[in-house]
């Protein structure tokens, strides 16, 4: 987990989400920060649009009320590795 995703995942809890900074940390699950499965699937959607890409389910399922930030961060740079990796298509 990179240090600039997790900042970025706490900001969109505390400003989008309402959730308190300082019970924001890695191994704390989103179901118990009071995300509903509703709210967890806003939650990967907006962390999807802010950083330009698409998560796979099998990667990170929202439904699953045990995720816990870390894992959040880890899909995401993941993801954010993949695509970096990806060649710049052909004019």
């Amino acid at each position: 987990m990179t240090r600039s995703t997790y900042e970025t995942v706490a900001h969109v809890l505390t400003e989008q989400f309402h959730v308190e900074p300082q019970l924001i940390a890695p191994e704390v699950s989103l179901g118990s920060l009071g995300l509903d499965s509703l709210s967890l699937v806003e939650f990967v959607f907006s962390l999807e649009d802010h950083f330009g890409l698409r998560i796979p389910e099998d990667r990170l399922d929202p439904r699953q009320g045990d995720l816990t930030l870390a894992s959040v961060c880890a899909a995401l740079d993941a993801a954010i590795a993949q695509r970096d990796d990806k060649p710049a298509a052909a004019d």
